[in-house]
């Protein structure tokens, strides 16, 4: 409808405003004089792509002090690398500070996962990549180095962008013929690498690798980089996942029916002498079964948005408490940890999905795209649709800004 169109001209013209707290370079800068749509023939999932000057006055969204405070929690997933000779020892979080080995000691490496869905700032830096799906997106990895800091040559199974944050890592890059892995230690280190690029990264520069190109990342002096990794689910775990939640769907509507002919029956069948073998009207029903489940696309579509907006095991949401509830003219933003996708009929949101249509469905989708809901936005809202937009921020998967750009629940 005429409304519909103009809703989604609204909400992706607010996604476009210009916020500097939100928004990092623009696209052509990040990508080095590409646009975005350049970038995706060229380089996504082909070629990588070194940029420098890629985010101009970039500064780290945090310290050494904070990134080590953030390791040192329980709710957040750390390790740490050190080498030790010709060795590598893996430690695992959270760490005390005498866990770890001094900052002046060379070759070691803390690696903090998920800074995204803690520090504002580094929230704030993924909106630079919305040119990609938000549902390929996995996390902020940032990582601490000594000098000679690393963790060895490997691959990665992702798309994965490397952003010098602080101080100067020697990168060295390749295409890898042998995949073999050195034994007996607890990394997936390269056996044998051989690149065939290097070059030195310094704050703002940025480096794209698609998977499976073999790369070597050392510190030159204390530095700091921040990986923003794109998922790529593997075929078995998509099986695996989808047909979980299906026969999760089939469990929900045979209880919704309780109907005794969704039950296999075998009225007629003979007496046999081969008790042991499989009756073949049983697996012409299994057959049928499973062929009526996967028959529904919907039901494939519900499924693969719920599995891919499930937030992290480890993300924990804030319900909304105090002033801020029903605050008309604030305006609502999705909380760092959520994750909101959307379909042609469906809206998901951290492993739940809702069917929208007309206004509602282009106002939510809005919010999964540009990441806010305005107060002028909710008044366009059904009043059905503005309860379940209310217990989204109830519950802490939206959040409202404060005026200093970090968050608090409702």
């Amino acid at each position: 409808s005429d409304l519909h169109v103009a809703i989604m001209s609204y909400g992706r013209s607010l996604a476009g405003l210009h916020n500097p707290v939100m928004d990092g370079p623009p696209t052509t800068t990040l990508l080095g004089g590409m646009r975005a749509e350049q970038f995706m023939r060229r380089h996504w999932q082909r070629e990588p792509l070194l940029v420098r000057g890629a985010w101009p006055g970039l500064q780290a969204p945090v310290d050494r002090q904070a990134l080590f405070r953030l390791a040192s929690r329980d709710d957040v997933t750390s390790r740490a690398v050190i080498q030790e000779g010709r060795g590598w020892r893996l430690q695992h979080g959270p760490f005390r500070p005498r866990d770890l080995p001094a900052v002046r000691q060379p070759r070691w490496t803390l690696l903090v996962q998920g800074v995204d869905q803690q520090v504002t700032a580094a929230h704030d830096m993924l909106s630079a990549f919305r040119f990609l799906p938000s549902a390929r997106l996995d996390d902020l990895m940032v990582s601490w180095a000594s000098d000679g800091g690393g963790v060895g040559p490997h691959l990665d199974s992702y798309d994965v962008f490397l952003v010098q944050l602080h101080g100067v890592r020697r990168w060295r890059i390749g295409r890898a013929a042998d995949r073999s892995l050195v034994a007996g230690v607890p990394l997936k280190i390269l056996q044998r690498f051989e690149p065939e690029q290097e070059w030195l990264l310094e704050p703002g520069d940025m480096l794209y690798l698609p998977p499976g190109w073999a790369h070597d990342g050392v510190a030159v002096g204390e530095c700091m980089t921040g990986s923003i990794g794109f998922r790529a689910p593997r075929r078995q775990e998509l099986v695996q996942e989808m047909l979980l939640r299906l026969a999760d769907a089939v469990d929900d509507a045979a209880a919704d029916a309780a109907d005794a002919t969704d039950l296999y029956a075998d009225a007629g069948q003979p007496a046999v002498d081969e008790p042991a073998r499989i009756p073949s009207r049983l697996q012409r029903y299994a057959r049928k079964a499973m062929t009526d489940a996967m028959r529904d696309r919907m039901a494939w579509d519900r499924a693969l948005g719920e599995w891919l907006s499930d937030p992290k095991p480890t993300v924990v949401f804030q319900p909304m408490t105090g002033a801020g509830r029903g605050d008309p003219r604030a305006d609502w933003t999705l909380a760092p940890g959520t994750r909101m996708y959307y379909d042609d009929a469906h809206v998901f949101i951290n492993g739940e999905s809702f069917c929208a249509e007309g206004a509602d469905a282009a106002l939510m989708q809005a919010l999964a795209d540009s990441g806010r809901l305005q107060a002028r936005q909710r008044r366009l809202l059904s009043p059905e649709a503005r309860a379940v937009v209310r217990e989204w921020l109830r519950q802490g998967w939206l959040q409202v800004p404060r005026t200093d750009g970090s968050f608090k629940p409702g």
